[in-house]
């Protein structure tokens, strides 16, 4: 029985010759390669290291644990948002995946706040990934506020729908944050 796994970069792989994720990589380096957002990032990342958050500013990057938080933080709309998902499937109250639906966005700002204290320190390549990914975070966060809001008032199968988008936009966002994270190896923090 022959156990070995081709590794992402070996030749003639789907991963990088025409397959899918060659796409994928292929459109994320044209974002890592285009300037066009490069005066606002530059602006942003200012007005973000500027904020006044103090030692705060090491705890949203994660200094105790040793690397970023933001990862970690991320897990409870997440993990809402997909068990709601698992909810809307499978025959259970309406209220569930409401309440999950609503904690999810409750989660958000923390997550959030983490997320953009890290990225104001990211090269201008990564920081751009890192642009694109906060764009979606939002269309993520809209597309669950609008849910939310027609769960609320009665219409579960449209409430629903918008949740398959937020899902959707939370997907494409993970695989960008997880570019820039895993595969960039940005963020990293030196252990204290």
């Amino acid at each position: 029985m022959d156990t070995h796994v081709a590794p992402l970069s070996e030749p003639g792989s789907a991963f990088t010759e025409g397959g899918p994720s060659a796409a994928w990589l292929s459109t994320v380096a044209r974002i890592e390669r285009s300037s066009v957002a490069d005066p606002a990032i530059r602006a942003l990342q200012r007005g973000v290291r500027s904020l006044p958050l103090g030692e705060a500013r090491d705890l949203l990057r994660g200094r105790p644990l040793g690397h970023p938080v933001h990862p970690v933080l991320v897990q409870l709309p997440i993990g809402c948002w997909l068990s709601a998902a698992v909810l809307d499937v499978v025959p259970a109250g309406r209220s569930a995946p409401t309440v999950l639906t609503a904690v999810g966005l409750a989660g958000i700002a923390p997550a959030a706040l983490a997320g953009w204290v890290d990225w104001a320190d990211l090269p201008p390549e990564q920081a751009r990934v890192g642009l694109v990914h906060a764009v979606t975070n939002v269309a993520a966060v809209a597309f669950y506020a609008a849910s939310l809001s027609a769960r609320l008032r009665g219409r579960s199968k449209r409430g629903k729908l918008w949740a398959l988008g937020g899902l959707g936009a939370v997907a494409v966002s993970g695989a960008l944050g997880g570019h820039v994270a895993y595969r960039r190896a940005v963020g990293g923090y030196p252990a204290v």
